[in-house]
């Protein structure tokens, strides 16, 4: 292939490279962004990767007020900053879970503990609610289907590409 040849075919694949992280929903500053966060010992898990949420137990690991504006379906709050340890204690050690937050670091934290108190499968969503609703996925104000997302906050918000943004 010769240099002039390669000079019109770059372009074209930084083109295709670009728009398919488009069309994915997530930017690739936001994948970089997310990369900084994520540690080893919890698996992630991407929202393509999921084939039936009911295969779960499913914990959001947000606040009070952010589960209550929307969460997944299925999902258990209990929280960060106040984490619900008798709402673990009932779960089962030998069942996936399936923990979650904003974009995967608060939810990452959680699983750790989870590990640590002998569970065996604990997956975290990768890139959080956010990443679940730009990839198109539902999510529920008690049993309704809503577009509200609360992004944490407005800088955290500059990432959520489709539904409606809350934060206090």
């Amino acid at each position: 292939m010769s240099i002039s040849s390669k000079l019109i075919l770059l372009p074209s694949l930084i083109f295709f490279l670009l728009s398919s992280h488009a069309l994915s929903g997530q930017s690739l500053a936001y994948e970089a962004l997310l990369n900084t966060i994520y540690r080893d010992k919890v698996t992630l898990l991407k929202p393509e990767q999921i084939q039936n949420l009911n295969s779960y137990q499913i914990l959001d690991t947000r606040e009070k007020n952010e589960f209550e504006v929307s969460h997944l379906n299925g999902a258990s709050c209990v929280g960060y900053d106040n984490l619900d340890l008798e709402k673990i204690k009932t779960l089962d050690k030998n069942k996936p879970v399936l923990v979650y937050c904003t974009v995967g670091a608060r939810s990452q934290d959680v699983g750790e503990k989870l590990i640590d108190m002998g569970f065996k499968e604990v997956y975290n969503l990768y890139g959080g609610i956010i990443h679940w609703v730009n990839e198109e996925n539902p999510v529920f104000h008690n049993d309704d289907q809503t577009d509200q997302v609360h992004t944490y906050s407005k800088t955290w918000g500059i990432w959520l590409n489709r539904g409606e943004k809350v934060y206090d």
